[in-house]
């Protein structure tokens, strides 16, 4: 039997992988059974399985494809585009996803190898936080530590409340207030002349 080529290999991960996100988002985690899995993919547990070993694995995958995305964004395009991204995303999907949340809290095997992920995005925002500092777009009276965690949970609570059903805000108003907020008092300067830190540098 001839051996499935790396491309083919991936393709049918991510195929498996968007499969399974619609079933977690109809299902919540607990109810996205190994059968409703099977259903939503068209393939068998044992061909699921030889993918990801575990419904645990193919989810944890989900999870860390989504964190990358929406980090990627931020170190490539600014949390502006973090912003709309998550405006637009689906809310069935966003609630399925806090499910992360309780397992970093409740699960010390999940949280370690959640953990485990690799650190290039987030060394890349913090840079992209170091050089919008420097180049005094953001406040420097305050940690760049600080204002990711501000920044983190503001993503994390529109997360919340769009998962929850509440009516998508509007971006512009949203990123305006977080840029002013870690834009901080100007320096002899308008503050509405100065480049926003939540778009492109």
């Amino acid at each position: 039997m001839p051996r499935i080529s790396e491309e083919a290999r991936n393709r049918r991960r991510d195929e498996i992988l968007e499969a399974a996100r619609g079933c977690f988002a109809a299902y919540g985690y607990e109810k996205a059974t190994v059968v409703r899995l099977e259903q939503a993919t068209g393939l068998s547990r044992g061909a699921i399985f030889n993918y990801f070993p575990s419904k645990d694995e193919l989810f944890l995958a989900l999870a860390e494809r989504d964190a990358n995305r929406l980090g990627r964004l931020w170190a490539d395009e600014g949390l502006d585009a973090v912003v709309r991204a998550l405006v637009g995303e689906d809310p069935a999907w966003l609630g399925a996803y806090l499910e992360v949340g309780r397992r970093l809290r409740t699960d010390a095997a999940f949280r370690e190898r959640w953990d485990r992920r690799a650190p290039e995005v987030e060394e890349e925002i913090k840079a992209r936080l170091e050089r919008a500092r420097d180049a005094g777009e953001i406040r420097d009276d305050i940690s760049l530590d600080a204002i990711g965690r501000f920044i983190g949970l503001v993503v994390d609570g529109l997360a919340m409340r769009l998962a929850a059903g509440f009516p998508p805000p509007d971006a512009t108003e949203i990123l305006q207030l977080v840029g002013d907020a870690i834009r901080g008092p100007a320096s002899g300067e308008p503050a509405r002349s100065r480049a926003h830190p939540c778009r492109p540098a």
